[in-house]
């Protein structure tokens, strides 16, 4: 059952009805009936079983039923068929625009911290290092024999460019910075998990290893490219000035308290009332959703905030003082460009894709405003509990494009099935990025 919210909540659209699933996400069906074991087709247009009959006992021989070979010979005629039978909602076929919903082969990051790694607008030769590791990832899935070959190609690949530019790629760090910035430089050519230790735990082709392995060496990567952004790298529209942004990544921790006095499932041996969960916000794709966000934490906006749960989200109440926050235009960095965009949605059927995809359990998104999709909520965040029943067979979800997604929830994943209505965020604290958070001068 999909997700409905009541319209009090901004959000009527926030996701869509079950009625919209089924009408315009519709998967392709053959309009074929089946009674008393014999297939038929309800198209006007279809021949008759009997005028068949001369072709079907060329397909027969052989063959115990003639029935099956008539199901054989309807399947056939829907397949060939240039024009679409009649009565059905949609062609045979799936248009280029409406592919990247239905492949199974998008590669969208899966978990909040792939996507925030990819998020992070570093030297462009550490993106290539990162992007050449990061394959290694679908690599892995792979689940019987795996292309180690490959593999090593894309660690030498990362080395070679490593080593060929470390001099710019040390230069984009800040110079306060660049003794922190040479130390993880090393860690990534030779420390104990960095790229020389993956290259020898491909060549052993040892999976558990490999996979260890990828893993530091992309947290390094990580840390190195954060070093080498500590600001946003494009100019905000002037008119935008007036909002709160944040310049680069912060971490707001919530303390969430059961509402009817019951625990959250044991952490460490002990049930509690409360539990912890962490969101890394991003301003590098969303400076004005995460900095009017980050700004509501600091104000104590969300303290003793209820919760409400549906099946595909965790809401904050929309709040009682309608003066809170500010209505922030909906803001979405698409892949591959520079700059956010500003009151426009993302067309997924045309293939444009977000930076900060919605589509990973966890996401954490402003829900829309009451007045206008243009807008996001000034107060209204949700977490997305993102299922792939609810997406469609690329994995995306229904609504991937269509709202400001700011952040990701990296600790107390575990936590979000736990929650339930009525539950109430007892603290949020911003622990993490203040000193990146700027004010105009009128808030």
């Amino acid at each position: 059952m999909a997700l409905v919210f009541p319209s009090s909540l901004s959000s009527s659209t926030l996701l869509p009805t079950s009625h919209t699933h089924h009408s315009f996400f519709r998967f392709n069906q053959t309009r074929i009936q089946q009674r008393s074991g014999t297939i038929t087709c309800i198209s006007p247009k279809c021949p008759s079983e009997e005028s068949l009959k001369p072709y079907l006992s060329m397909m027969c021989h052989g063959m115990k039923s003639v029935k099956s070979a008539i199901s054989i010979a309807l399947i056939f005629m829907q397949v060939s068929v240039p024009l679409p039978l009649t009565g059905w909602n949609h062609s045979l076929f799936i248009s280029p625009a409406t592919a990247v919903l239905y492949s199974p082969d998008t590669k969208v990051p899966r978990t909040g911290e792939l996507a925030l790694r990819k998020a992070i607008p570093a030297n462009t030769n550490m993106k290539a290092i990162q992007d050449s590791l990061e394959d290694i990832s679908y690599l892995l899935r792979i689940p019987q024999r795996k292309p180690y070959g490959t593999m090593e190609g894309n660690v030498k690949k990362a080395l070679k460019i490593a080593k060929d530019e470390k001099e710019s790629i040390l230069s984009s760090v800040p110079a306060d910075q660049r003794d922190k910035g040479t130390i993880l430089y090393t860690s990534l050519i030779d420390g104990k998990g960095g790229l020389q230790s993956l290259l020898d735990y491909i060549k052993d082709k040892d999976a558990d290893r490999v996979s260890t392995g990828l893993a530091s060496s992309l947290d390094t990567i990580a840390e190195l490219e954060l070093l080498q952004a500590p600001g946003l790298s494009f100019l905000l529209p002037e008119q935008y000035l007036k909002y709160p942004r944040l310049t680069g990544r912060g971490t707001v921790e919530f303390t969430i308290e059961k509402g009817d006095g019951s625990t959250f499932s044991p952490v460490s041996g002990k049930s509690k009332s409360q539990a912890v969960i962490q969101v890394v916000i991003d301003g590098y794709s969303t400076p004005l959703t995460a900095g009017n966000f980050a700004k509501l934490v600091v104000d104590g906006a969300y303290d003793g905030v209820k919760l409400k749960v549906t099946d595909q989200a965790v809401l904050s109440d929309s709040g009682v003082d309608e003066g809170i926050g500010y209505s922030i235009p909906l803001e979405i960095m698409p892949s591959g460009q520079f700059e956010p965009l500003y009151k426009t949605a993302l067309s997924v059927q045309d293939g444009e894709l977000p930076v900060l995809p919605m589509s990973v359990y966890g996401a954490v998104v402003m829900a829309h405003s009451e007045v206008s999709e243009e807008y996001s909520s000034p107060f209204q965040f949700f977490y997305y509990l993102y299922d792939k029943s609810y997406a469609g067979l690329g994995g995306l979800s229904f609504d991937e494009g269509q709202f400001s997604v700011f952040g990701y929830t990296t600790v107390g994943r575990e936590v979000l099935p736990q929650i339930k209505t009525g539950d109430l965020i007892r603290s949020a604290k911003l622990v993490e990025g203040q000193d990146r958070l700027i004010l105009p001068d009128k808030v």
